[in-house]
């Protein structure tokens, strides 16, 4: 057990940041699981813009990687293209 003040208190905020990272970490995975079943072309160039900001955000807060969010960008864009 931690022996410190800032030990516990580091504890407690680590927790509220784990819990705030898994919330938007979430939010993406459920926005790119609808977006994956857009058919429409339309539909899905007009919602990429909205998606690609959301991952960025993620990837300056780093709660997801650099690497996975420009994986991720370029897999939908070529989803799009593709349709």
């Amino acid at each position: 057990m931690a022996n410190h003040k800032s030990a516990l208190k580091r504890i407690r905020s680590n927790e509220t940041r784990r819990i705030r990272n898994r919330y938007h970490a979430k939010t993406m995975r459920n926005a790119l699981r609808t977006f994956r079943k857009i058919t429409d072309k339309n539909e899905a160039a007009e919602k990429l813009p909205k998606i690609v900001s959301l991952i960025d955000k993620l990837a300056k807060k780093t709660i997801i990687h650099s690497n996975k969010a420009a994986n991720l960008k370029s897999k939908l864009s070529r989803q799009v293209n593709t349709l």
